[in-house]
């Protein structure tokens, strides 16, 4: 099992491996781009999937380490997740937006997905990057070193910035939502504690 993917570690803990996930590209059957947004979750706390342990819905965050963990957010839009740690522990980064290449074909297979234009709102936020990749419950519990996956290394230095997650109710405090800085593609403008 290969848990070491364009440099990144998916042994480590989720808010190790999300600020390193910053400027990687990532190709989902060949359609993508660099992720400039992601969070970290941890089953030790209680916003996370897997805070009340294994179930059939999360059983995939439980590892084995750089897998997919695919779920169905409020039941309309799926949400990719790469799953961290030893298998059983219950850890993850939920990519939140990507920066799509600039490549014609994956550029108008996203935006026919999406049925918009703007390539600023094709991947900016979980629900859309799911959708503008093509990305669903089958995915789930994949291998990350395997097609329809494909992950890259950064090409080049990138400034990331942290903040609190978007969109919860507990452990707020944390800092685990990670952006780069001055992208134009964030789902939400990052907020400083």
């Amino acid at each position: 099992m290969i848990t070491n993917l364009a440099g990144i570690d998916f042994d480590a803990p989720s808010h190790v491996v999300a600020p390193q996930l910053i400027g990687v590209t990532l190709l989902f059957n060949g359609v993508g781009g660099r992720i400039v947004e992601a969070e970290a979750y941890d089953r030790e706390e209680p916003a996370s999937h897997c805070y009340g342990g294994e179930t059939p819905r999360n059983f995939a965050m439980f590892g084995p380490p750089a897998h997919s963990y695919v779920y169905q957010s409020h039941g309309i839009h799926w949400c990719l997740n790469f799953v961290c740690r030893e298998p059983g522990h219950g850890a993850g980064v939920l990519l939140r937006a990507l920066e799509p290449l600039d490549e014609a074909e994956g550029l108008a297979l996203m935006r026919a997905r999406r049925k918009l234009d703007d390539v600023r709102l094709l991947c900016s936020g979980p629900g859309r990057l799911c959708q503008a990749l093509g990305v669903s419950r089958a995915h789930n519990n994949l291998p990350l070193d395997a097609p329809p996956f494909l992950l890259l290394p950064r090409d080049r230095e990138v400034e990331v910035l942290a903040g609190p997650r978007i969109g919860i109710s507990k452990a707020v405090d944390l800092p685990w939502r990670f952006v780069e800085a001055d992208s134009r593609f964030l789902s939400k403008p990052l907020r400083r504690l």
